[in-house]
């Protein structure tokens, strides 16, 4: 029993010094944790202070940066505000010095204006007294005495400038007549220029008769199709190994020879072959009127002048009028003018250029109703010609006054042009102009993408767009343009207005 409470009570006594040495530990722990936190709060503290020491110090200095940089300003700024006083001071005595001097030029100018206005009413006095003394003398107002001064006076150089005017006009009369006819007859005598005839037809020679039916086709596709791409009249008749080209436009006419000849060679002759060697030679075409302007530019030494130009000059290289070839006749007035610019001291440059360009409006290319100088001065005024030239293009038939000396030299060049022997004939200008009017009314229509005067006008061949045009609106075009061919044109016989619709797919195998 006295073991067990022995061994009871030493349980308990190791349990208080357990608890007391735990109580002692916890204590030093908590100690030593305080004072930690005590020296990690100083040491914030310290840090704390010497950061804000840092920003105060750093926030001085940009202070003290700042201010400085004011400083600089406000002393540059002052030394500117002096600057601009010293000039304003420098002007306001300048000013002060002109305007003395404004000053005295004014008190001086007001004296001489009082003496001049002594002096003159001085001279007024004298000149009243001289005048009631001289009426004295000659009984005579001074109104009466001046208007029969005057009217002696104009008598007599009425009769003496008559005398003078009539003597001048005589002599220049006499003068001009003959410097005319000198000027004349040496620019004729130094032009040469062939005679060119009429030409409306032209005849493509065969290898034999066969080919006559060759050039027909089946049906006269190979004819009908010639005829339709080409817009010309053949005529295949009792003329041995020989057919017919007729048309009123050359340019279209040499397309279809041209074009007639190459599948007369070839031998290929379908309206595949014929389409293909008519497009071809339109091609060859244009490129020869375009050598043809440019050649007649450079023969006669014209500069600046524009393509739209020189494919106009190239397109008359086909055309004629009254039988007379235009482009040379352009040429032979282009040549005439200069001569005679040069000798009566005119521009010979613009007399010569508007020579050359006066009946340009044959070759425009245009559907325009007007007549060829109003379709050529508007080209030329278009592409920026001088003025003088659009007035000679425009006056060369007196549709217009002449505006210069140059316009109407052109005027007698052409003239002189004209009347040469065989130059002109009249039978042919009246003919193309009534074959223009038919294919221009035609072409007035919407939905007509072509027409063609053939047959010597007596069919008017019209191609339209089979996409906009149906069946029955082409019959109605074609009725309406009969109508105005009857309202507005007069010719012999009946036209034949034919429209041609065709449809046309293309596709290719690859």
């Amino acid at each position: 029993m006295t073991s067990v409470v022995i061994s009871l009570l030493l349980i308990c006594f190791g349990g208080v010094i357990g608890f007391l040495a735990r109580w002692f530990y916890a204590k030093s722990k908590l100690t030593s944790a305080e004072q930690k936190a005590q020296r990690l709060s100083e040491d914030a503290v310290a840090n704390a202070e010497s950061q804000s020491k840092e920003i105060i110090l750093e926030t001085r200095a940009r202070l003290l940066k700042e201010q400085q940089a004011q400083e600089k300003e406000a002393r540059e700024r002052r030394l500117e505000l002096q600057k601009t006083e010293r000039r304003l001071l420098q002007k306001e005595e300048n000013l002060e010095s002109r305007q003395q001097e404004i000053d005295k030029l004014k008190q001086s100018l007001l004296e001489r204006s009082e003496a001049l206005s002594s002096k003159e009413k001085e001279a007024k006095d004298r000149e009243a007294e001289l005048l009631s003394e001289l009426e004295k003398v000659a009984s005579m107002t001074e109104e009466d005495a001046k208007n029969l001064i005057i009217e002696r006076m104009k008598q007599e150089a009425e009769h003496d400038g008559q005398v003078y005017v009539n003597k001048i006009e005589q002599e220049a009369q006499v003068q001009a007549d003959k410097v005319a006819r000198d000027i004349i007859v040496t620019s004729i005598q130094r032009l040469a220029t062939e005679v060119s005839g009429e030409i409306t037809t032209a005849s493509v020679s065969l290898p034999g008769d066969e080919m006559k039916g060759r050039i027909i086709g089946r049906e006269g596709r190979n004819i009908r199709t010639l005829e339709t791409l080409t817009g010309v009249d053949i005529i295949i008749d009792d003329t041995p190994e020989a057919v017919v080209i007729s048309c009123f436009d050359p340019v279209r006419k040499e397309i279809a020879r041209v074009a007639l000849e190459r599948l007369v060679q070839d031998g290929r002759i379908h309206p595949a072959r014929i389409e293909e060697v008519v497009n071809k030679v339109s091609k060859e075409v244009g490129r020869v009127i375009v050598d043809e302007g440019e050649k007649v530019v450079f023969d006669l030494g014209i500069h600046n002048m524009g393509t739209e130009m020189i494919r106009a000059l190239g397109r008359l290289h086909f055309r004629t009028s009254y039988g007379q070839n235009v482009l040379l006749h352009s040429k032979e007035v282009a040549i005439l003018a200069g001569m005679i610019a040069s000798e009566v001291g005119a521009d010979a440059e613009i007399a010569k250029r508007a020579g050359l360009l006066h009946d340009i409006g044959k070759g425009a290319e245009t559907e325009s109703e007007a007549n060829h100088a109003e379709i050529g001065g508007e080209l030329a005024k278009r592409l920026g010609e001088d003025p003088r030239i659009v007035n000679a293009i425009l006056s060369h038939h007196n549709d217009v006054e002449p505006a210069s000396i140059e316009a109407i030299i052109v005027q007698i060049a052409d003239a002189i042009s004209a009347a040469r022997p065989g130059a002109r004939r009249e039978s042919l200008d009246n003919y193309i102009k009534r074959l223009e009017n038919l294919e221009n009314i035609a072409k007035g229509f919407d939905g007509v993408d072509n027409a063609f005067a053939i047959q010597a006008g007596r069919e008017l061949r019209i191609m339209v767009n089979s996409d906009k045009i149906s069946d029955d609106e082409a019959k109605k075009i074609a009725k309406g343009i009969a109508e105005r061919i009857e309202a507005e044109l007069r010719y012999p016989g009946k036209i034949k207005v034919t429209i041609i619709r065709e449809t046309r797919f293309i596709e290719y195998a690859r």
